[in-house]
């Protein structure tokens, strides 16, 4: 089995989200699809095979399948592109249609993902209060311009808008606690956040769910918030940046495009860089 590593979402010529893409004709059994992302190890990988005019995409991580995962899907673009040449290219997930458009420029690439829909909803106050406890926060350490809440856009999220860069770089939490509030409330990630300026976030995403502390990029987290963010009226003349993993040593860059239509898909892209050639693991 053809395993390509990229890393997608990077900042230059480093960091990035690594996540694994596997290329194929038939999607493998589910089993073997769980087997081979729990090997690559990274937090995501993404199996896609050509189905009509499209192509039929599934994520996996290291102990479960996702709904959807957006640097895997940045990464999966890439790929797409350096194989059958740039263009925008629909893909079908378990309950919804996407599309990702991929571009190589010599040894540059780039892709762009266009969420599933976007909604959002106050997070519940018990929810809240856990999560603080979690992280060891008070009500005091909230943004309250972004008040917390969960937001969707193809994965549940917890957004957590802090009020101090501070309080994000200092980020800690007990991983089997971390892990056991996050599946009892059906969320792929926390998403912890710090607004710079109306335009610039400040991101960390543990993803203790599925056995990862931390995610370096996370594009479904970042479209999720980028719908809550429309959702309250958030001044973001269209776009926000999202910066990403310089706390892990991994510097990450999202660029979010947010159209005015309450719900709609959000377009996130990125460079990535390819981390090396393609690998043969298994059969």
């Amino acid at each position: 089995m053809d395993i390509q590593r990229i890393a997608a979402f990077t900042e230059g010529s480093a960091g990035g989200n690594p996540a694994g893409v596997v290329l194929c004709s038939i999607l493998p059994p589910v089993d073997e699809m769980q087997r081979v992302a729990m090997e690559v190890g990274f937090s995501e990988t993404a199996f896609a095979a050509p189905i009509g005019d499209s192509w039929r995409v599934r994520y996996f991580a290291p102990e479960m399948e996702v709904p959807f995962c957006g640097h895997a899907t940045i990464a999966l673009g890439a790929a797409l592109a350096s194989r059958h040449g740039d263009g925008i290219y629909s893909l079908l997930l378990n309950h919804v249609a996407v599309s990702v458009e991929g571009k190589t420029d010599g040894a540059v690439a780039s892709a762009a993902l266009q969420s599933p829909e976007t909604n959002s909803r106050p997070a519940p106050a018990e929810l809240v209060s856990d999560a603080l406890q979690l992280f060891s926060l008070s009500a005091q350490d909230l943004d309250r311009r972004v008040p917390p809440a969960l937001a969707n856009a193809g994965a549940n999220h917890l957004v957590l808008a802090l009020c101090t860069h501070e309080r994000l770089k200092t980020m800690h939490y007990d991983f089997t606690k971390g892990k056991q509030l996050m599946l009892s409330n059906g969320l792929c990630t926390i998403s912890l956040i710090y607004v710079e300026n109306d335009q610039l976030i400040h991101a960390r995403n543990p993803f203790a769910s599925d056995g990862v502390y931390e995610d370096a990029a996370t594009g479904a987290a970042a479209a999720a918030v980028a719908g809550y963010l429309r959702d309250i009226d958030w001044p973001h003349r269209g776009h926000i940046e999202i910066q990403q993993g310089h706390d892990m040593g991994m510097p990450s860059r999202l660029r979010v495009d947010i159209s005015s239509n309450p719900g709609a898909s959000i377009r996130v892209s990125g460079t990535v860089r390819f981390m090396n050639s393609i690998e043969t693991v298994g059969g």
